[in-house]
């Protein structure tokens, strides 16, 4: 199958303050900060996000490959926490990690199914979900920027 190419478009939102506003084909959704970290608590942070998109893509994974793995799932619920050291990322303490140190998933799974069927399963689910594999392998990241005159014209 051949490459594909995802995009996002992140803009600041209509709220200010720290408010953005992420768009995608014909989708948009909001990001912003807890008051605690300088936000209005409008919507998620965006850790916040990347914790709900690993969660939403596992869960994609398994309701897409359930019947090719002959697991007979009924429900799903998966819950994903992240351990961060906000004194990283605010620059007080210089040797701490800024980003997640942990995240930790745990599935809930109603299925008609042993116990070891679904242990297989996820572990065929942590190897198959894309957003997984970013995380654990991280891909090239290349940043560009332009000094522009006005956003809005782009």
């Amino acid at each position: 199958m051949p490459i594909i190419e995802f995009s996002s478009v992140v803009t600041s939102g209509k709220d200010g303050c720290l408010q953005m506003q992420c768009a995608s084909r014909q989708f948009t959704f909001i990001l912003d900060e807890p008051t605690l970290l300088g936000g209005k608590d409008t919507a998620m942070n965006p850790v916040e996000a990347l914790l709900g998109a690993l969660g939403a893509c596992k869960g994609i994974v398994a309701k897409s490959f359930a019947r090719q793995q002959k697991i007979k799932l009924h429900d799903i619920r998966i819950d994903v926490k992240g351990e961060l050291d906000t004194d990283g990322f605010t620059g007080k303490n210089k040797d701490t990690k800024i980003g997640f140190s942990k995240i930790t998933t745990h599935f809930y799974i109603k299925a008609d199914n042993s116990e070891e069927e679904i242990k297989a399963f996820i572990d065929f689910i942590e190897r198959t979900c894309p957003v997984y594999d970013t995380i654990r392998n991280p891909p090239i990241c290349k940043t560009t920027y332009h000094l522009v005159q006005d956003i809005t014209a782009l």
